[in-house]
């Protein structure tokens, strides 16, 4: 999958060739080439499938943030967990991460979702499933995908760089509870979906902890504070 043209850093594609290579992931391969042969949309866009790893290299990883599915609505996902276009409406968890930054750091929400920035900075914001039907949530789970971002996630835990690793909901503690927590810093919280938000979700300063770890570790801290006019797409 990794040479047909798609974009991916090459610290990934090195990292990966075992996984470009097995068995799954040309099923996963062909269950896509099939799903668009059928006429399916699928997003995001095929060059954005690995845009969260090809905007963060795998040396330059600082903080991760785990999602679970691209969002399923036209134009929302571009390669990116939380993230949407400019121009796009704003999702509410996003809203919530928002309200949270705004709580911790005093940073007033951006009037776009586009969260590039983020990821150029060492941000990395993957996905668990990094692809999606148009309309249909969750349509391509258990093809494969979960099994790529396990080895993703493996590949950062055992970075000798220290790393954040801020894991909201249970699925993403679940996906990433081989993490050595010895080294990195996890921060776990509710997902900030509305429907649990207000159950643990707010007042936990995910994004000056972050900081304060990088820092003591030496390490450049992340300007959360969004550009006024994203990077485009």
């Amino acid at each position: 999958m990794a040479e047909a043209g798609i974009k991916l850093d090459e610290s990934w594609r090195i990292a990966l060739q075992k996984e470009f290579d097995s068995p799954y992931m040309k099923d996963l391969k062909a269950f896509l080439q099939e799903e668009k042969k059928a006429g399916k949309r699928i997003f995001p866009r095929g060059p954005e499938w690995f845009r969260a790893l090809n905007l963060t290299p795998l040396g330059s990883v600082r903080v991760v943030i785990l999602g679970q599915d691209p969002y399923h609505g036209a134009g929302q996902a571009h390669g990116l967990c939380f993230s949407v276009r400019k121009g796009v409406r704003i999702p509410p968890s996003l809203k919530n991460i928002y309200k949270e930054m705004l709580s911790d750091l005093g940073i007033p929400p951006a009037h776009h979702g586009n969260l590039t920035s983020w990821a150029r900075q060492g941000v990395l914001l993957l996905n668990s499933v990094l692809t999606v039907e148009l309309g249909q949530a969750a349509s391509h789970q258990r093809h494969g995908w979960e099994r790529f971002t396990d080895a993703v996630i493996a590949c950062v835990n055992e970075q000798k760089t220290p790393v954040v690793f801020i894991l909201w909901g249970s699925y993403a503690q679940k996906k990433a509870a081989f993490v050595d927590s010895s080294r990195h810093l996890v921060l776990k919280a509710t997902h900030p979906s509305p429907l649990s938000a207000h159950t643990g979700f707010f007042g936990n300063r995910y994004f000056s902890k972050a900081n304060a770890f990088l820092k003591e570790h030496g390490l450049k801290p992340i300007d959360w504070q969004l550009p006024e006019e994203p990077e485009e797409d």
